[in-house]
């Protein structure tokens, strides 16, 4: 199992990092696009949303896709296409065309974590999956650790060669993707079956593992992708994913802007921006860590959850800008501490194509969230002149995702225990 971490761990969870940037790059973007184009804070929080509509209904297609094609080819199309559409971004010249290239944007990235995650299923046996869906989604708040600061120094390109510091942005952040989608094809296997990389014996274990595994989960559903949509447990991790990414991509698109407000440069906001990001990668590790150590997914979730919608209504009473950055950190710690656990009930649901939709369809459902969120903000903003009332929206939910959660977090099967000594 450590080679299996050491080969395919960094390298996804660099291909998420890069996923995740190209995402949300736009936020930063904005600090000088928005002026540019002439968007308003509900125009730009509806055109940023819009990439999620498209990414909800090309999903659960991706993921079907990507099990009939294979993971290694499937994955490669997707990082080449994100790649070329997100670069693209730089050339819109309005409102519409800048639309338009959300729209398209999520059409190509479709599928991505999903394809990710199902993948994940093929090579790691469900005591392990906590962990390897946190150090995974670890990418996310590192794609604005990093990228932040980054995002922030390329706004100061503006004039070279004639373009705008934005058009740099998309053009110079979208060309790892392009590459990365040729070096997938040579990197990935599809399976353990392929990895020459493993001896026999280590390919035969795991296989034999995984196998185990899932005639144990296959209860109900099987392998039947129709019966998957007729599941109460899946729509209700579907409802918490829905509320989970409303709070992070309606709080992500705009939090440079709300840190900017505090008078800082565009470099200055990149690296504020990236502390909240910092702590909820630490948490995503330190909460998947004991969750899988206590073979515990439920709490893990509704407590960490809750501690981030008392933080969010924090943030929105408070005016100081440094109790309402420590506000922010106690929501990542709390919000981004809490994925881990809801991905390993997720992906020790289902077996086989039944996964690879429920995956994806959760995954889609959740993604909405992402057009609920940014647009909610930006319009409460325009309204009201301030993002206090979307912020208590936003911890309304959180609340609410908690509850969904206790609910849902009940697994349809216990994890396997597994006797120490046969674990490599």
């Amino acid at each position: 199992m450590k080679k299996v971490f050491m080969r395919l761990l960094p390298f996804l969870i660099f291909c998420y990092f890069i996923s995740f940037l190209d995402r949300v790059n736009v936020g930063f973007a904005a600090l000088q696009m928005n002026k540019d184009l002439g968007l308003t804070a509900s125009a730009f929080g509806l055109g940023s949303g819009l990439f999620f509509l498209t990414y909800f209904a090309c999903e659960v297609p991706s993921n079907l896709l990507l099990v009939r094609f294979g993971a290694r080819r499937w994955i490669a199309r997707i990082m080449l296409t994100w790649g070329l559409v997100s670069g693209a971004t730089a050339f819109v010249t309005g409102p519409t065309s800048f639309y338009v290239v959300r729209l398209l944007l999520g059409i190509a990235e479709a599928g991505c974590f999903p394809g990710i995650a199902f993948f994940l299923t093929l090579w790691f046996p469900s005591s392990y999956r906590a962990r390897v869906m946190g150090y995974l989604l670890v990418a996310a708040p590192m794609s604005t650790v990093i990228g932040g600061p980054i995002s922030g120094a390329l706004l100061g390109m503006d004039g070279h060669l004639g373009m705008h510091g934005w058009q740099w942005l998309f053009i110079l952040e979208a060309i790892p993707a392009v590459i990365l989608a040729i070096v997938t094809l040579k990197y990935l296997d599809d399976n353990p079956t392929h990895a020459k990389w493993l001896s026999e014996d280590e390919r035969n274990w795991l296989m034999r593992r995984i196998t185990t595994e899932r005639s144990d989960y296959r209860h109900d559903l099987s392998e039947n992708v129709s019966g998957v949509f007729r599941n109460l447990q899946v729509w209700l991790l579907a409802l918490v994913a829905f509320c989970f990414f409303i709070a992070i991509y309606g709080i992500g698109f705009f939090l440079p802007q709300i840190i900017k407000a505090f008078g800082l440069t565009n470099l200055e906001t990149g690296l504020v921006t990236a502390i909240p990001y910092i702590v909820g990668s630490a948490s995503m590790v330190l909460w998947a860590r004991r969750s899988d150590a206590t073979r515990e997914r439920r709490f893990h979730i509704v407590i960490p959850t809750c501690i981030a919608g008392c933080a969010l209504i924090a943030a929105a009473l408070t005016q100081d800008p440094l109790l309402k950055m420590l506000a922010f950190c106690v929501a990542a710690f709390g919000i981004f501490g809490a994925l881990p656990a809801f991905w390993a009930i997720n992906t020790n649901l289902l077996s086989g194509r039944a996964a690879a939709a429920g995956i994806a369809l959760i995954g889609a459902v959740g993604n909405l969230g992402g057009f609920v969120g940014p647009f909610a903000i930006g319009l409460s903003k325009d309204i009201t002149g301030s993002y206090a009332s979307g912020l208590l929206l936003f911890a309304v939910v959180a609340f609410f995702a908690a509850g969904v959660s206790y609910l849902a977090g009940k697994p349809a099967v216990r994890d396997t225990v597994v006797d120490p000594s046969t674990q490599r």
